[in-house]
């Protein structure tokens, strides 16, 4: 008996051994199809590290469960810094059967366990969620088939971005479930999934926030005619419960809908939760009543051309709520609202409110609106309620803040609106607000005597007959006074006339309605008058405005967390008349900077109610000191300087003189000059400054139009300016004339330039053209490796110091290539010639062609010649000596042309002399050099062009990064909501694929 058990427990053992050593034995024909399926079906780059595989066949016994950790996809170009799908956790279940033994895999199980995905489609449509390869381009059929038991999601975060139709949605913390067989072309797939909705927006009309949904339902997936219907299910956002059927199907022509939707068990306290503000942690103890219905239908086929038809309707009855720490209800809430389009034309478009009126304690607000369309615009509705402020405090919760005053608001508007005919609604409307009283418990003393009293008045329906009379407006704080009047009538003309005086301290504003980040003090004085019409200022007949006054700030500072440097206003004054505002006095420190000016602005008005207009006028600037670093723009991620963009609908001219300027590392003394700003160029002239010892003029332009690739142009005329403070101070002079750090003394220059700017404000060194004329007048050149090995060569001197005197070097740059002309000097006591090229990469490439007496070589040219020509050397016999210097200035080769020694080419030299040949030697060298020079400048301007090519990407990132703001502050939302940490961009060190 004990022999058959150990039989069977051997077997057992045996069995169990093998199936946990099944997935080892496995996992390298495992991870091969893995990576085999990638290649041959994935269009973009495959991030996961094998180490991060495991395998286990008891967790979905029969099948086998691969787990891989820290993967995902990353676009390629233009989304090459987008992350597609990054997965904390995906587990994936096969059967194991058909990996060992079928051609291809059988998927059972997808089990995803946080992770983010992020869709971008941009404006032409291109989407990075396209990466599989066009059929002609698929190397092999990929054969994976999927039948799924069960899909789990788990922590997902997903970002939509459809810049093509300028809609936005954010969802966090996706749960879902299903399961269903993806092999048929007519499946039902089970879905269960509940998700935050952080954000979604639609032509930057944001239609949910920040509500929380979930949803079940059973869906009918029918490929061929690509229709997705949805079965009995049940849907919530927040606590409001819905059902939702019908159909999405996916024509040629469109998108087709049929759907039908309405709540579901439904109170007044579920339609609550849907408010803005209102769904918190103590929504559950908010003390509620009511009914409340919903439904309606979404129908028809959208496209270019058309809409679907629908008809959503919401009832409310005698709802009510309170808080539960406060005494008084809103209650006998009633609405009976339907928003209706039986057409396919949006445009009909039809709402009627037929009820709507509730109290806010004793305070009744009641109304109702119909609009028959979107075209004609007729309308009929009134509003009217009074309210006690006082009374809201008790009702709503507000912290911190006390109010007080009635609000009466009294309004009725019927008819149609039609901007050829020249008719609008009749309107009889009236709002005042009286004695209000505001105050802050964050400062003693209140706003008070808050006044206003206004309406809007149309009897006839007629545009000439409109009028708009904000008769009184005005309030008190701490004995200061501001008081004001407006009228507007003829809605076609716009014509107006107003008024304001009075004072306001602008911090103690500030202290009663504090703003986060904001540090501000100071008081505006103003007295205005304005009459016109809109009209005039349309046809730019400004002698027909009369706006003037003035306007004075005194004792302003003002800081926030995107100004950290802080303005600082002692004193500042402007007058106003029809055509411009006068700048009189303005007395400053900008940062730390002291700053003084005067000006005007003109086109004002048109500039402040047209789109296109153009703001002009001209500033004169005065400073004894401007630091210019505190201003330049930094990225919010590095302290990296950025691309300064420059409006394109202001024209000024500045002049501008300051004692010193800060800028980088330069300290710029006596600076003055003219800039003009137009159309979102920059351009200076005759500016003026001394630094570096010399003497700076410069005229030029900056044009950031286009951000990814920002240009200038510059012309420079530079007078003894020190050479090592130039090496020290300019990069471009670090990068192509490398020789200054070695160089003591001044030199002159005229030199124009132009390129482009990095993101970083700097030249992109490979994109420079220029040309122009170095003079140095006195300078020594000393102490550098390439004059070491210039003497370690020719054994001609050992001095490692060469004086430089009334030197004139002709210069052109292309594409990164300083291209040197050849230009004579005297190298010790010999006479040279030396042209040559460097590149922005630092490579160097020149020939010294030196005429060097044969005396200087002593015995050995003796001993030369008279074995060629039976006579000695003298003096007058003179060698030529070509020298090729490659390499880098810090890393130079070194080695003479024609000749790989001195005694080569000696024999050389004196031998040509001897027997007369025609062909100078040393134009041979130079021909060669030049032959050889060539084909070095092509490669480094290839290099140039590859340069300049990855920093424009790397410039189109930043700016497609600033376009996509929205999408990191819905990544930001998602983090703070959340209260975890959303993975945004992986680990791309770990690329496979």
């Amino acid at each position: 008996m004990k022999k058959p058990i150990l039989i069977f427990l051997a077997i057992f053992l045996f069995l169990l051994s093998a199936l946990v050593a099944l997935p080892f034995i496995f996992k390298d024909k495992i991870a091969e199809r893995i990576e085999r399926e990638i290649d041959n079906s994935i269009n973009a780059q495959v991030y996961f590290d094998l180490n991060n595989i495991s395998l286990s066949i008891f967790k979905r016994f029969p099948h086998i469960s691969a787990t891989i950790k820290d993967a995902g996809i990353i676009g390629n170009p233009p989304f090459q810094n987008d992350t597609l799908v990054h997965m904390d956790l995906l587990q994936v279940d096969f059967n194991l059967k058909s990996i060992i033994f079928d051609d291809y895999p059988t998927l059972t199980g997808i089990h995803l366990d946080g992770g983010s995905v992020y869709v971008k489609v941009l404006e032409d449509g291109t989407a990075n969620y396209d990466i599989t390869y066009p059929s002609e381009e698929i190397p092999t059929e990929s054969n994976f088939k999927l039948s799924v038991d069960l899909i789990e999601v788990n922590n997902l975060d997903l970002i939509y971005d459809d810049r093509s139709l300028q809609f936005f949605m954010a969802l966090g913390n996706i749960h879902a479930e299903g399961k269903g067989d993806f092999t048929l072309d007519v499946y039902d797939l089970p879905v269960k999934a509940e998700a935050l909705i952080a954000d979604i927006t639609f032509e930057g009309i944001n239609y949910l926030s920040n509500k929380q949904f979930k949803g079940e339902t059973l869906m009918h997936i029918d490929m061929d005619q690509m229709k997705f219907s949805f079965g009995d299910g049940n849907f919530a956002l927040n606590d409001f419960l819905f059902h939702l059927g019908g159909f999405i199907a996916l024509p040629v022509e469109g998108i087709d809908f049929d759907l039908e939707f309405g709540g579901k068990d439904n109170s007044f306290k579920s339609i609550l939760s849907l408010v803005p503000g209102m769904y918190s942690e103590s929504f559950g103890n908010l003390k509620t009543s009511g009914s409340m219905d919903f439904g309606g239908f979404f129908k028809g086929l959208y496209n270019d051309n058309s809409f679907p038809s629908f008809d959503i309707s919401l009832k409310v009855e005698n709802g009510m709520f309170q808080y539960p720490d406060l005494p008084r209800p809103v209650s006998d809430v009633n609405l009976d609202m339907q928003i209706k389009n039986s057409t396919e034309n949006l445009d009909n478009t039809s709402i009627n409110i037929s009820t709507f009126r509730m109290n806010f304690g004793s305070n009744p607000l009641s109304g109702r609106f119909t609009l028959a369309n979107l075209i004609t615009y007729d309308m009929d509705g009134e509003l009217t309620g009074k309210l006690n402020l006082e009374e809201l405090t008790s009702i709503f919760p507000i912290e911190g803040m006390s109010v007080k005053g009635l609000l009466d608001v009294n309004a009725e508007a019927k008819g149609r609106y039609d901007s050829v005919a020249k008719i609008i609604p009749s309107i009889d409307a009236k709002m005042q607000l009286s004695d209000a009283y505001v105050k802050s418990a964050d400062y003693p003393a209140p706003i008070e005597k808050l006044n206003v009293n206004a309406s809007i008045l149309n009897k006839s329906g007629k545009m000439n007959d409109f009028l708009v009379d904000l008769s009184q407006f005005g309030f008190e704080l701490e004995d200061e006074k501001i008081t004001g009047r407006l009228k507007i009538s003829d809605f076609s003309l716009l014509n107006w006339d107003g008024a304001v005086e009075g004072a306001v301290d602008l911090g103690k504003m500030l202290a009663i309605f504090p703003m986060e980040g904001i540090i501000m003090e100071g008081k505006v004085l103003a007295d205005i008058q304005t009459k016109g019409s809109y009209k005039d200022v349309e046809e730019s007949r400004f002698n027909r405005l009369d706006t003037r006054g003035t306007i004075a700030l005194n004792k302003f500072y003002f800081t926030s967390t995107d100004l950290p440097q802080g303005i600082r206003i002692h004193e500042a004054e402007a007058n106003f008349s029809p055509d411009r505002i006068n700048l009189t006095r303005f007395d400053s420190r900008i940062g730390q900077s002291p700053l003084q000016a005067t000006g005007f602005l003109s086109n004002y008005l048109n500039y402040i109610l047209n789109e296109d207009e153009v703001l002009k006028g001209q500033l004169t600037l005065n400073s004894s000191k401007f630091d210019v670093n505190e201003w330049m723009v930094e990225s919010s991620e590095s302290s990296e300087l950025s691309v300064i963009e420059l409006p394109k609908n202001i024209d000024f001219n500045m002049s501008l003189a300051a004692d010193e300027v800060l800028y980088d590392n330069l300290v710029l003394k006596e600076v003055k000059g003219n800039m003009n700003l137009k159309e979102g160029i920059l351009t200076f002239k005759d500016a003026g400054m001394k630094t570096l010892g010399g003497q700076m003029l410069l005229s030029g332009s900056y044009d950031p139009r286009d951000l990814a690739a920002p240009k200038f142009d510059f012309n420079l005329n530079l007078s003894n300016l020190s050479i090592p403070s130039a090496f020290e101070s300019f990069n471009t002079v670090k990068a192509f004339a490398p020789i200054a750090e070695h160089l003591t003394g001044n030199f002159n220059s005229n030199l124009s330039f132009s390129g482009i700017l990095g993101q970083d404000m700097m030249p992109v060194l490979s994109s420079l053209d220029g040309k122009g004329l170095l003079k140095v007048a006195d300078a020594a050149y000393k102490n550098s490796q390439l004059l070491q090995g210039i003497t370690s060569l020719t054994k001609l001197n050992d001095t490692n110091t060469i004086q430089l005197r009334n030197i004139s070097i002709p210069i052109e740059i292309h594409q990164g290539v300083m291209d040197v002309k050849p230009f004579d000097l005297r190298l010790w006591d010999y006479q040279a010639n030396i042209q040559g090229s460097t590149g922005f990469d630092g490579t160097i490439n020149y020939l010294i062609n030196m005429q060097v007496p044969a005396g200087r070589f002593g015995s050995q040219a003796n001993a030369l010649l008279a074995t060629i020509s039976g006579t000695s050397a003298n003096e007058s016999t003179i060698i030529p000596v070509a020298i090729n210097l490659g390499g880098t200035y810090k890393s130079p080769k070194i080695g003479l042309a024609g000749g790989n020694s001195i005694e080569n080419l000696l024999a050389n030299a004196l031998k040509s002399r001897v027997t007369a040949e025609k062909e100078n030697i040393q134009e041979q060298v130079t021909q060669q050099f030049k032959a050889a020079e060539d084909s070095v400048k092509k490669e480094i301007q290839l290099k140039a062009e590859m340069v300049q090519d990855s920093v424009k990407k790397e410039a189109e990132k930043k700016v497609e990064e600033t376009m996509g703001k929205a999408v990191e502050e819905a990544k930001s939302v998602l983090k703070g909501i959340l209260g975890r940490k959303t993975q945004t961009k992986p680990d791309t060190t770990k690329k496979n694929n």
